[in-house]
């Protein structure tokens, strides 16, 4: 009885008018960079990408201006607050900030800094890079953590002085361009499991751009770090259309061109060219000038012609990549399971070439081990420069 005449005296006002709620603070907006991270190294075409929180505060954001060494690079407007910067080629230390304006006045910063290469790790446009995989004779099995002193490099049989070495946290550029032809219409929901759980296993410092092609190439991802961007990007694959396998393998070369560091091109494909624009020639120019890793997947029927699988192990070879042919597409995973068990175990060096002359020629790559033990595979060769470009 006590205890219901308390209820109705508060809920009366016999004790008074009830205390008004205190408003909840608005959170004062943060503005964050998300590209690059601090402390990372640049080269190459950079993603400038920054967010605005809690999100609840994007209606209070006219623009956001990117500076990279109190330069401007790009002034955005609206969501995603992103843009592409030239590093160069040499790795140096850059300031990045991000500027958001907002509409009652006032600004939010947000900055990163970069770092350099020491002067004898420094890669000038002029020197080669080589990507390798070393394996033991014996067993098969990846070995990692060896010294610069462990491989000899030489160029049309001259031996070649390695300029940078670098064995671990070996930042990556990948494209990977996953046919979604007609012929892929009743396996398409298996291959975007397969794809998903291969772009979740690319660990997120990693810039990872998804490409669907058919006739057409149709780029869903630009150079994504976030898993979870990553992977909504596969869900908008759906199978239509041919096979354009030239041009999407020179797209996703040039995509990788201008890029520093490890690159990797992986192409998914069930089934030969069928409506390039470009020649196969086209193709092997543009590897022979590429320092990117290539894997190629064929698989299903199409996919079995003698002429098409033997141009995909050569262009994979030529690279210092792999071919694969599944027989079955539910086989998918366990290929890209050993992609990533690749790219998880390679080495990058570069060299400065003793022949300096822009004649265009091909040069051959030869990678040696000083150890008999061990096996490497790395890229074949590749064009020189030529004056006449």
């Amino acid at each position: 009885m006590m205890a219901t005449l308390a209820v109705w005296l508060a809920l009366t006002g016999a004790f008074g008018a009830p205390r008004p709620q205190q408003p909840v603070p608005e959170r004062r907006p943060v503005l964050r960079i998300l590209s690059p991270e601090e402390g990372s190294y640049l080269s190459g075409r950079v993603l400038l990408k920054a967010v605005v929180e809690p999100m609840t505060a994007i209606g209070r954001v006219t623009s956001v201006a990117f500076y990279v060494d109190g330069a401007l690079v790009c002034t955005l407007q609206r969501l995603p607050y992103e843009c592409e910067w030239d590093a160069g080629h040499v790795v140096e230390e850059h300031l990045v900030r991000a500027v958001a304006a907002l509409a009652e006045g006032g600004r939010l910063v947000a900055s990163v800094h970069t770092k350099r290469l020491d002067h004898a790790e420094a890669v000038e446009v002029t020197a080669i890079q080589v990507t390798a995989t070393v394996t033991s004779a014996a067993t098969g099995r990846f070995v990692s953590g060896l010294p610069p002193t462990a491989f000899r490099v030489y160029e049309d049989g001259v031996r070649q002085t390695i300029a940078s070495f670098h064995a671990q946290n070996i930042a990556l550029e990948l494209v990977a361009a996953i046919d979604i032809s007609g012929s892929m219409r009743t396996a398409v929901s298996q291959l975007k499991g397969a794809v998903k759980q291969f772009l979740a296993a690319v660990p997120s410092r990693d810039n990872v751009t998804l490409i669907g092609f058919n006739d057409n190439i149709f780029p869903l991802t630009r150079r994504a770090k976030d898993p979870a961007a990553r992977l909504k990007a596969v869900d908008r694959l759906a199978a239509w259309g041919g096979t354009a396998l030239y041009d999407v393998i020179v797209r996703g070369l040039d995509m990788l061109g201008e890029m520093a560091g490890r690159k990797a091109l992986v192409v998914f494909t069930d089934g030969e060219d069928q409506g390039s624009h470009l020649t196969r020639d086209a193709v092997l120019r543009h590897l022979e000038e590429s320092d990117a890793t290539l894997y190629m997947i064929g698989q299903g029927q199409r996919a079995e012609v003698p002429d098409l699988r033997e141009l995909m192990a050569r262009l994979a070879r030529q690279s210092g990549g792999r071919a694969f042919f599944p027989d079955r597409i539910d086989e998918l995973g366990e290929v890209f399971r050993q992609i990533i068990e690749d790219l998880s175990n390679q080495y990058l060096l570069s060299y400065e070439p003793t022949n300096a002359r822009r004649d265009g020629t091909w040069r051959t790559i030869t990678l040696e081990m000083t150890d008999p033990a061990l096996r490497v595979r790395a890229r074949e060769g590749y064009r020189a420069k030529s004056d006449h470009q």
